[in-house]
């Protein structure tokens, strides 16, 4: 899931609450389990043991809790890799759609893979470059290569739809990732989880109030997509933390308008909101890149630092940038490595003909579409990042380069300890 890229059909809003059976943990980067048909709130790290794979000689002991940075968890698949042949073929979006597919998704596959003894000529990671049916072609082509098991993040549910058709017609199993193709025929499902994502937005937007001493908050709430698998997702999680604050009296909710994805659009609905009510001093904003106009506006409205806050998502260097500058009070970050080695897992065990543990699935996602499908998930749970916490994650994991983040806030980064 990535929020700046509404890829999903429009939902009715109302449908929010059965999107999500069981969830994964908010503000921990590993998911946990939580029990099928039941949305979680947050929980503790996983604790659970993890399940032996077993198949004549083949015993692994894995579990979605043991996928980190390291990317040491991989290599307990290589007696997995051993057992299975062929070639897994991952499918990925356009580098127009999210850098992050070429910067980080990729080399990630490619390492989660290679850690578990595949070897580099059984992997096929190619990009859709803009088209549709450039991902059905490059789906086609993994299938006439004999592939064991397709990994398609689809530019739409369309594009997503053809290719699982033509892979279950040539029993080859599919794992979305990242994004969910409506009314496919995946096997499984590994992404972040939506709804947690929108609880840590909310959260974090009530630490930030408490933080930077709003006395009595005037809140904006700038939703994504005005409908829309993701954006109702999202809407479910922080409606969850708000409303008790709405209800309550504590909190006033001044504007809802109408969402989107579009930064300029937002900016332009978040002007005129400003103008109607001049009293408006939190903002819930669903990602970074919608939040950056709007801090720009306020920062020629003369606001001050650490007076307004405002949240996001995505951990862009303009969001990190921000939220050193204290215009911004955190944004939601979502280890990319952590979904890359999740899809890797369950497509070995595939390509080997195996059962995933259980270990590995820690949700039932419904399909939206109207298809009651529920597939077995493997989400996780983002990660708060404000001030406090920018050295130990996203600067850790080299998500952003220190020269980069700290041009312009040398004393902001040296205040955070970040140095180099």
């Amino acid at each position: 899931m990535h929020s700046a890229t509404a890829r999903f059909p429009a939902l009715a809003a109302a449908a929010a609450a059965a999107l999500l059976l069981a969830v994964g943990a908010a503000g921990s980067a590993a998911a946990s389990p939580a029990r099928p048909g039941v949305e979680s709130g947050a929980a503790p790290a996983i604790a659970s043991r993890p399940a032996p794979a077993d198949a004549g000689t083949v015993k692994v002991q894995i579990s979605i809790g043991d996928f980190n940075g390291t990317f040491r968890a991989m290599a307990k698949l290589k007696l997995v890799t051993k057992a299975g042949r062929g070639l897994v073929g991952v499918i990925l979006p356009d580098t127009l759609s999210s850098d992050r597919f070429g910067r980080f998704d990729a080399p990630y596959l490619k390492r989660a893979f290679a850690t578990a003894g595949l070897p580099a000529s059984q992997l096929k990671v190619a990009s859709a470059h803009g088209a549709d049916a450039t991902q059905l072609a490059e789906a086609q082509a993994d299938i006439t290569l004999g592939a064991k098991a397709l990994i398609p993040d689809p530019l739409d549910s369309g594009v997503g739809g053809a290719i699982e058709s033509i892979a279950a017609a040539h029993g080859v199993p599919v794992i979305d990732y990242d994004q969910f193709t409506l009314g496919g025929s995946r096997r499984y499902y590994v992404s972040f989880n939506v709804v947690a994502v929108g609880r840590t937005l909310g959260r974090g937007l009530v630490s930030c109030v408490s933080a930077w001493g709003v006395k009595k908050p005037q809140v904006i709430i700038m939703n994504g997509g005005s409908a829309g698998s993701t954006a109702t997702r999202l809407a479910a999680g922080y409606d969850q933390v708000l409303s008790p604050y709405f209800k309550s009296g504590k909190w006033a909710l001044v504007s809802e308008p109408a969402g989107t994805w579009d930064p300029p659009t937002a900016a332009a609905e978040f002007r005129q909101q400003y103008a109607k009510h001049p009293g408006l001093n939190s903002a819930l904003i669903p990602d970074d890149e919608n939040a950056a106009p709007i801090i720009s506006f306020l920062q020629g409205q003369r606001i001050k630092a650490r007076t307004f806050p405002i949240t996001g998502q995505d951990a862009t260097l303009t969001g990190l940038r921000n939220i050193l500058g204290g215009y911004q009070c955190g944004t939601a970050y979502k280890p990319d490595y952590l979904e890359a080695q999740g899809a890797a897992a369950l497509a070995l065990f595939l390509r080997a003909g195996l059962k995933p543990p259980a270990s590995l699935l820690n949700a039932q996602f419904k399909d939206p579409s109207g298809k009651k499908a529920s597939v077995p998930s493997m989400l996780f749970g983002p990660v708060w990042v404000t001030t406090k916490n920018l050295k130990s994650t996203v600067v850790a994991d080299k998500y952003v380069s220190v020269s980069q983040l700290c041009k312009g806030y040398a004393t902001a980064c040296k205040a955070a300890g970040i140095t180099g």
